[in-house]
């Protein structure tokens, strides 16, 4: 990825695209990178400009008015902290053909989970999820204001995962830029990496019993402790595979957590606190431009209480 990469805002004027405007903005920041914020122009105005181009009419204005690049230059002139570079541009075509175009070099693509006119009932809009789906740089998809609102007061007990970037591993499978992606997240944050992995149960559910959701500092795995095997082989298998990022991230803490059964499940309870959940968008054994989605990247999107990254294969090593 290219160091000046921007981070892209998609914003359509609502209000959960404002809240992955601002969280687009702290990214920006924190990432010392552009901030370049991306708006698809409505029907009525590309057919505007469309229009104007073929009949070459010349009183005409040359630009149909674009309501929202006032709105979001109101928002940002409102005061908070800006990065030092910021662009906006209007897009013309498809929602999601627009901004996958557009997010190729980014440094991360960031949306809101439903745009102007969704459903209230829908967790997840048809545009944030095509474009989770086929954007060539990682996708950000930050809940609408009400959702991680809920998921803030649900519970007063500690969280686990409050502040960290969590990270969804199958130590065998995730492409590195996955776990690229979330150790320069938690190192820009100054905060831990905990890393959840699933395994799978035996048939019998008398033998393994569900417990909490525990997390295992490194220092923790030094001897075999009380877990049951297949847990403590997932532990030894994460440790194998996080050791090249551990010495890229030296000051990152890392915390690992190997639960029975539902990975999606563990991530989604997780989301509720954690500053950002990091999956990969699909399985590698499939081509990098596959326009599928995996199963526990679709269930963290869809119900997720806080901010998801969907991170793509971004070379092809498969």
């Amino acid at each position: 990825m290219s160091s000046n990469a921007p981070v892209i805002a998609a914003v359509d004027g609502s209000e959960h695209s404002l809240v992955a405007l601002q969280w687009a903005r702290g990214a920006a920041l924190r990432h010392g990178a552009e901030l370049l914020i991306a708006h698809v122009l409505p029907d009525h105005a590309q057919l505007y400009a469309g229009r104007r181009a073929s009949l070459h009419d010349a009183r005409q204005p040359d630009e149909f008015a674009d309501p929202v690049g006032d709105w979001v230059r109101g928002v940002l002139g409102a005061g908070s902290a800006l990065p030092e570079g910021v662009r906006y541009e209007s897009l013309e075509g498809s929602v999601p053909e627009a901004l996958r175009v557009i997010g190729s070099g980014a440094l991360m693509l960031v949306m809101g989970s439903r745009g102007r006119g969704g459903f209230a009932s829908l967790l997840l809009g048809s545009s944030s999820r095509a474009v989770a789906s086929t954007a060539p740089c990682p996708v950000v998809v930050v809940p609408h204001a009400e959702r991680h609102t809920a998921a803030a007061t649900a519970t007063t007990a500690p969280e686990p995962s409050a502040g960290r970037v969590v990270l969804g591993l199958h130590a065998a499978e995730t492409p590195d830029d996955v776990l690229s992606f979330a150790f320069a997240e938690a190192a820009v944050r100054g905060t831990t990496v905990q890393v959840v992995s699933a395994y799978t149960v035996p048939p019998a559910p008398a033998l393994v019993i569900d417990r909490p959701f525990e997390v295992i500092p490194p220092e923790g795995l030094a001897d075999e402790g009380d877990a049951v095997p297949a847990e403590r082989e997932m532990l030894r298998s994460q440790t194998e595979r996080l050791a090249p990022l551990r010495t890229r991230y030296p000051d990152v803490p890392v915390e690992q957590a190997a639960v029975p059964g539902d990975a999606a499940g563990r991530l989604v309870d997780a989301s509720r606190s954690a500053a950002l959940v990091v999956v990969g968008r699909h399985h590698p054994r499939r081509t990098a431009m596959s326009l599928q989605i995996g199963s526990v990247a679709h269930a963290v999107l869809h119900h997720a209480h806080g901010p998801v990254a969907i991170v793509p294969t971004l070379k092809d090593d498969v």
